[in-house]
């Protein structure tokens, strides 16, 4: 028998093989993505975004009170002692706060954000440990009573920024927690 002649089984030809491989391949990573998409956390998706909704004029308001008493603060990390020190300028603010509660919130992720207390000496200068901060793009706030203070910074670019300057130059739109 001729061999231009002879059948190839379909098995053995390679085209054929090509022509399964592709659509199986496209099953395969169909049923990887629907996997990893039921197990893993979509931490940018609020399950109480109506909630959030409503709660944002309450934010505005405590935006607006940190204006109107002219607050403004100095934040410094001090990554090598793993401390932050705050200078709080009170401007019409008094009593000054005991406490001051400082909100880390990492840009993109919110599996990241960290809470901690800072203690004052009565005199403006508060103090407390910081937070294990991933390097990024960190929001910062800072709020006590009626007031909040808002910040953006680059861990570990920044090691002082202003509040609340820092976050008008940076433009950009503060998520509500």
């Amino acid at each position: 028998m001729n061999t231009a002649t002879q059948k190839v089984i379909w098995y053995r030809e390679p085209f054929v093989w090509v022509l399964i491989v592709i659509p199986m391949t496209a099953v395969v990573m169909g049923f990887l993505i629907l996997y990893y998409s039921i197990t893993t956390e979509d931490g940018l998706v609020d399950d109480d975004y109506y909630q959030d909704g409503l709660a944002i004029n309450q934010v505005l308001d405590r935006d607006n009170a940190a204006r109107q008493y002219g607050l403004t603060a100095m934040l410094q990390l001090h990554y090598t002692g793993g401390d932050v020190a705050v200078q709080l300028h009170p401007g019409k603010l008094a009593p000054l706060p005991q406490q001051i509660k400082v909100k880390w919130m990492y840009a993109t992720r919110s599996g990241h954000d960290q809470r901690t207390t800072i203690t004052g000496d009565g005199h403006g200068l508060y103090q407390g440990p910081i937070p294990k901060l991933v390097p990024g793009h960190w929001y910062v706030q800072l709020e006590a009573g009626n007031w909040r203070l808002l910040g953006s910074m680059y861990v570990p670019r920044d090691g002082t920024i202003k509040l609340p300057e820092s976050l008008k130059r940076a433009n950009v739109d503060i998520r509500v927690h």
